[in-house]
C-alpha cells in the first residue's frame, strides 16, 4: 500500500490536489476512487478538482440522483452514497454493475459499500484539522 498526505487550505486547493491526483489515474483508464470523511470536508470539491483536469465541468452533488455520469477525456461516475443505507440499497441501483465498467468511478460516503468495496479502490479520506478551511487529504494506493 503506498500512501500518500496533502495539506489543503483551501476549496481551490483541494480541487487542484485532486487535479493532479486525476492525471496519474487517466494514464490507467479505470479506476475506482473510495471517497471518506464527514459532511461538509470537501468530498465534493475533491470530485470538481478531478474531472476538470479530465475536461469535464458542471460536477455537483448527485445527492439526490445517487450517481452523476460525466465524459471528458474519461467517464466518470460520480456516486453520492449518502442516502444508501446498506448492501441491498446498493444492489438496488444495480451499484456492481458499474465496477465493471471501464470508467473511473468516484464514490463518496464510500463508508457504507461495506463488502462492495473493490480491492483495488483509492482510498483517499479528508479530514478536518483545527484552522477552519485546512484539510488532509489522504490517499491509499492500492
Amino acid at each position: 500500500m503506498n500512501t500518500r498526505q496533502y495539506t489543503s487550505h483551501s476549496p481551490a486547493q483541494t480541487e487542484e490536489i485532486a487535479a493532479a491526483l486525476a492525471q496519474e489515474v487517466q494514464t490507467e483508464g479505470k479506476a475506482f476512487l473510495a471517497l471518506f470523511g464527514e459532511m461538509g470536508v470537501g468530498k465534493t470539491a475533491f470530485v470538481r478538482g478531478f474531472c476538470r483536469a479530465l475536461g469535464i465541468d458542471g460536477v455537483h452533488s448527485p445527492t439526490y440522483a445517487l450517481v452523476n455520469e460525466y465524459r471528458g477525456k474519461a467517464t466518470v461516475y460520480h456516486f453520492d452514497l449518502y442516502r444508501m443505507w446498506d448492501e441491498d440499497d446498493l444492489y438496488a441501483i444495480d451499484f456492481d454493475s458499474y465496477v465493471d465498467k471501464d470508467a473511473i468511478l468516484l464514490c463518496e460516503w464510500s463508508e457504507r459499500l461495506g463488502s462492495l468495496m473493490p480491492s483495488s479502490a483509492w482510498r483517499v479520506t479528508l479530514s478536518r484539522t483545527e484552522k477552519e478551511d485546512e484539510r488532509i487529504i489522504t490517499v491509499e494506493i492500492p
